[in-house]
């Protein structure tokens, strides 16, 4: 696992932190809500390789 993708992670989730506090200042929790999710959802697709890595590494390991 590159350590780029944990600065990949940590930037998405400084955007997200800053734009949820906007938008909850400015009384729309409803989008501050949805930015959230979709931050989850972007870190999400980001490890789906690194998982997939991860079972490929497993199942040569015990040889299937």
């Amino acid at each position: 696992m590159d350590i780029d993708i944990l600065f990949q992670i940590a930037a998405v989730g400084l955007i997200v932190a800053v734009l949820c506090q906007i938008l909850n200042k400015a009384e729309r929790s409803e989008q501050a809500l949805l930015v959230g999710i979709a931050g989850l959802v972007v870190v999400l697709l980001f490890l789906v390789g690194e998982i997939r890595g991860l079972f490929d590494a497993l199942r040569s390991m015990f040889g299937y």
